[in-house]
């Protein structure tokens, strides 16, 4: 069941479900402030909960309104596209032959067939960020694996528009957000490393942060670095 509420200028939606915590999420682009909670729990109390977490909320909408966002690719000539954090200039190649995308020096090479279409371009480009990041994993988890003492049975990469990554402690699972191919490498393992402690804990509590710190204690820092890059341009459909 879902309902809204107001706090001030403030739009909240709410969505009642069957679980025992509250959560509470504020989505780019703008903002966009929703809470999941317990079926059995009022909408009095779900607005005095979010009334205590309103310097929180108004915090995190001013850092999402200031980022930087990527304005939409054309897929022209020396247009530039992020690998793994550093700037390639695209250069496309036209031949009859099947699509490819190759990093040369400094140019990210996209051959196509003649007359493909720009979301056809974009879509072999998604493809293979797509599969950066799946080459990239094996290595990653088998590293932290023993180390953290958890088990990743599988992994997905897709299109996320409001996460870097997620997970599935029931499934041992874990799915990370195909733009993760355009920041710096260390931001891949921050997120890979993220998502494995939530196999062991599912919340951001204590217990969860001193987890993080073992494994990687620069890991505030690296968050920063991710949260600074530029968001992906997206049609934000919710």
């Amino acid at each position: 069941m879902g309902t809204q509420f107001k706090l001030g200028d403030i739009a909240v939606d709410v969505s009642l479900k069957d679980i025992k915590n509250v959560h509470l999420s504020v989505y780019p682009p703008d903002g966009r402030v929703c809470i999941s909670a317990p079926s059995r729990m009022s909408v009095d109390t779900i607005r005095v909960f979010a009334i205590s977490k309103l310097g929180w909320i108004k915090q995190q909408q001013k850092k999402l309104r200031a980022r930087q966002r990527e304005t939409p690719r054309e897929y022209l000539d020396r247009e530039s596209h992020y690998v793994w954090g550093k700037r390639y200039l695209l250069k496309i190649v036209e031949a009859d032959a099947a699509p490819e995308v190759m990093l040369k020096h400094s140019k990210l090479l996209l051959r196509v067939r003649p007359g493909t279409s720009d979301k056809t371009k974009q879509a072999i480009v998604a493809r293979w960020y797509r599969e950066q990041i799946k080459v990239a994993m094996p290595a990653l988890i088998a590293k932290w694996e023993p180390k953290m003492g958890v088990t990743v049975e599988r992994f997905s990469v897709r299109q996320m528009k409001t996460k870097w990554g997620s997970c599935n402690p029931g499934k041992r699972s874990i799915r990370l957000n195909t733009e993760l191919a355009k920041k710096p490498l260390q931001c891949l393992e921050y997120i890979v490393v993220h998502e494995m402690a939530h196999l062991l804990v599912r919340r951001h509590n204590d217990q969860f942060s001193n987890l993080m710190d073992g494994c990687l204690p620069n890991w505030k820092v690296l968050r920063q670095t991710l949260n600074a890059t530029p968001l992906a341009h997206a049609n934000w459909d919710y």
